[in-house]
């Protein structure tokens, strides 16, 4: 149990509020059972560090109002908007005898034991918070899951988990599952497609040469190309008289 020292407050306007929370203080309101509503403050240094150990909304608090000892459970707690501070709580007040709904953390243990996980498994968290009807004198802190000699494929139903006396889920038609061992996720690369020559392959050695040597046979003339150039030009000498001719005329 946490007990919180608190102080009666009398603060009623926003301003006073105000004033309140810039001198360190949370203004707070007890309520329920058959006393009447009471104002109350709390030291915000002292209430923050619990507030973040995330089960302060599920544990019984003994508030120690000056002096007078109250049982209570948070039920609500307002937020600064931009600071992200606690700027009000809501307490209801613990009577003996009286049941509560409440959501109670959930948390694993033995994941070392375990073989599923040994061999390459994972938790699958399904429910980190369990809705739980319980008596106002035996609210659990939290729900304990054994992972111990759990295999893949194993599913952690609330059956499987041992709760206080007097203490059942408010869900009661189904065996629901808390968590679960399940085989790893490998994901496949899917393979690259080739690239072909037209996308910038380089073509390869032979076909270099062999282009190159395609060039070249084109830029020079071939044999029978000329002997034809040769025949054409024949015809043409044959009427004109060559130098020695003329002078003999």
């Amino acid at each position: 149990m946490n007990i919180i020292k608190a102080t009666k407050r009398t603060t009623a306007t926003s301003g006073q509020i105000n004033k309140l929370r810039s001198e360190g203080f949370i203004p707070a309101v007890l309520y329920g059972g058959e006393k009447n509503n009471l104002n109350i403050s709390l030291k915000k240094l002292h209430l923050q560090e619990i507030i973040k150990t995330g089960t302060f909304m599920s544990k019984v608090i003994d508030l120690d109002i000056d002096g007078a000892a109250e049982k209570a459970l948070a039920k609500e707690i307002a937020y600064d908007p931009v600071s992200d501070e606690p700027i009000h709580i809501d307490f209801i007040r613990i009577v003996k005898g009286t049941k509560l709904i409440l959501e109670i953390p959930v948390r694993f243990i033995n994941s070392d034991k375990s073989p599923g996980l040994k061999k390459g498994g994972v938790l699958n968290i399904v429910r980190r918070k369990v809705e739980l009807k319980c008596p106002a004198e035996n609210i659990p802190d939290e729900i304990i899951v054994d992972l111990d000699n759990t295999e893949i494929n194993t599913s952690l139903k609330i059956s499987t988990v041992k709760l206080p006396e007097g203490v059942t889920p408010t869900i009661t038609d189904r065996d629901f599952v808390i968590g679960t061992v399940v085989a790893p996720t490998v994901l496949v690369e899917p393979e690259k497609p080739e690239e072909t020559a037209a996308e910038g392959e380089a073509p390869t050695e032979g076909a270099v040469e062999g282009a190159a040597a395609g060039e070249e046979d084109a830029a020079k003339p071939t044999d029978d190309k000329s002997g034809d150039d040769k025949n054409k030009a024949a015809p043409a000498d044959k009427g004109k008289p060559t130098a020695k001719e003329n002078k003999k005329k």
